[in-house]
């Protein structure tokens, strides 16, 4: 499917061909669905455990996606539980090992809390113009880590994640929804900018002191 329906971009954003995908695509992503919830992931060790959730994240995202074309923004998929509720992430999609999984789970109970690793930002994806990029190829546990920072490079370099304008330093909501995992305070979210930054950009962030807004585009990507 990344094949067929992913156009790389390495000076700008990954599109995905949600609309053109041919029903064998499809077919793809929902057999790896598949196979992803029935595989038993408890017997897999901790790096494995680790590339598998966000894959899964991605992939299942992809399907909610290709399920509901045609959409302009995930937004728009009104499926989670609860009055106030928007978008997909809150409804129960997938079993694995018996239990009921969402996509809220699968980031906010599984990834994040048990790694408690930033980078985990860079490697799942929502289908979003404003998150990092969904990437080429499948994530590889024996690369895994490599991956996540050379993507945290990527998008902490892009405007979608941080840019100087007149001075002043707009940086991604990512930034700002998940404060607690990027050192929980303006001062620890560039720190962690100024860890992967480079260039002109790194230059203005050594003398930054405060963050003047977050931005994100929650068009589809």
């Amino acid at each position: 499917f990344l094949d067929a329906c992913l156009k790389n971009n390495p000076t700008g954003l990954n599109k995905v061909n949600y609309a053109g995908a041919k029903p064998e695509e499809q077919k793809f992503v929902d057999d790896y669905v598949a196979l992803l919830s029935s595989t038993e992931v408890s017997k897999l060790n901790p790096a494995e455990q680790k590339a598998y959730w966000i894959n899964f994240y991605n992939a299942l995202t992809i399907q909610v996606v290709l399920d509901h074309m045609p959409v302009k923004s995930i937004l728009d998929i009104d499926i989670s539980p609860g009055l106030f509720s928007q978008g997909p992430w809150g409804k129960k999609l997938v079993t694995v090992e018996g239990e009921a999984l969402s996509l809220d789970d699968m980031e906010h109970r599984i990834l994040r809390p048990i790694w408690k690793d930033p980078r985990i930002h860079y490697g799942v994806n929502c289908a979003s113009v404003g998150c990092p990029d969904l990437v080429m190829n499948p994530y590889d546990p024996a690369t895994l880590d490599a991956t996540l920072t050379a993507n945290a490079i990527a998008y902490v370099n892009s405007p979608r994640g941080v840019r100087i304008e007149k001075g002043k330093v707009i940086a991604s909501k990512i930034y700002d929804w998940f404060i607690e995992d990027f050192g929980d305070s303006e001062a620890g979210i560039l720190a962690h900018l100024r860890q992967y930054a480079q260039g002109d950009l790194k230059v203005a962030l050594e003398s930054a002191t405060k963050i003047s807004d977050y931005e994100y585009d929650w068009s589809l990507n």
